[in-house]
């Protein structure tokens, strides 16, 4: 988040720095449901990894920090034109960019936290802006039956991209508690399903995915902190095999990766998130660096990993080519291959034609 961003989510209509202050008990206008061990009957929270970062930390955090300068533009050199379908035991990954991905397997096509707009903002005319464009052309893309959604920031939640999904495809758009409210207020033809931390979904006849807790939290804003729930995904694919989708999250005290792995393990690959993640004493409870994702990738037992969350908006103060870096450092540091754990550019494939 950039001071630009910061300012505009204070400036938003309805948004004061006063209900960020307060924390008032105001009423969760995005879900009602019982106590559990994740939700006080007003916002969620990691059981395990309380928030503690107060608002003064977090803007001098986001906004005070020295950034690296990133440039205007880094344009990937790779561009994708994905099949219509994958069957059988294949497995295709294209990364799209920053936490989107087009995953097909099982003759299902699958999209993790759709963004092609320009900016991850809730304004059109500032905050972070894109400098790679999407690896695949929303055009290009082959009919979507699946959306995996995993929380509501506005780097993952783009509502502009769901809505063209809608009108074009009618994808079913899996998200965690409270998100459904969010995306059906603002476009009732978003076919939204919301489900708790542990839920099944099929998603066909041979695939299945369930949602798994995360370390991590949410906002539209700065008056809805933590009102609806964030995941990641455990996806079944059947003879395609197994992925994990981390979504954005923390290493924070890792039981969520053994678990993850004993519930529903082994995976075929792990989609990890490597980047934003300085300045480190903000931002490790909510963002893993690379060094945590390959401990997290040996810790679901994952067969190979591919490194996302990087180079296409700049949200945080590390260097643009950063993260790529520290994951071959960390990785050499392991004994392992650079093959088994990939940090993708927009446009770049991962495929396998057996598990």
């Amino acid at each position: 988040m950039t001071r630009r961003r910061l300012l505009a989510l204070l400036a938003a209509p309805g948004l004061t720095a006063a209900a960020w202050f307060t924390n008032a008990r105001a009423r969760n206008a995005y879900y009602e449901g019982p106590v559990t061990d994740h939700f006080d009957g007003l916002r969620f929270f990691n059981p395990d990894l309380p928030w503690t970062k107060t608002p003064f930390e977090a803007f001098r955090a986001l906004a005070l920090a020295e950034k690296a300068k990133w440039p205007a533009k880094w344009p990937s050199p790779f561009r994708d034109r994905p099949p219509r379908r994958v069957d059988g035991a294949a497995l295709r990954v294209v990364a799209v960019g920053h936490a989107t991905h087009l995953i097909q397997a099982a003759g299902l096509n699958i999209l993790t936290d759709p963004v092609w707009s320009e900016r991850c903002s809730p304004v059109s005319f500032t905050g972070p802006k894109r400098v790679c464009p999407p690896g695949i052309a929303f055009d290009d893309l082959p009919p979507i039956d699946v959306v995996l959604l995993s929380h509501n920031h506005y780097d993952h939640m783009d509502v502009a991209t769901l809505s063209a999904l809608a009108a074009r495809d009618q994808p079913r758009v899996i998200v965690p508690l409270g998100n459904d409210a969010i995306l059906k207020a603002h476009d009732p033809a978003i076919r939204a399903e919301a489900y708790d931390w542990g839920d099944r979904v099929p998603l066909s006849a041979d695939v299945a995915t369930t949602l798994r807790p995360a370390y991590h939290w949410s906002a539209r804003g700065v008056a809805d902190r933590r009102k609806a729930l964030w995941c990641a995904f455990a996806l079944d694919a059947g003879a395609a095999g197994r992925v994990y989708i981390a979504g954005d999250t923390g290493f924070g005290p890792a039981a969520n990766f053994p678990a993850a792995r004993e519930a529903h393990g082994p995976f075929r690959l792990a989609i990890l998130p490597i980047g934003a993640y300085e300045p480190r004493w903000f931002m490790k409870d909510q963002h893993m660096n690379p060094e945590d994702a390959v401990e997290a990738m040996q810790l679901l037992g994952a067969e190979q990993a591919i490194g996302c969350h990087w180079g296409v908006f700049q949200l945080t103060a590390e260097a643009i080519d950063a993260p790529a870096k520290e994951l071959a450092a960390a990785l050499k540091a392991r004994g392992m291959s650079p093959e088994r754990f990939r940090a993708l550019r927009p446009g770049e494939v991962w495929e396998s034609s057996a598990p």
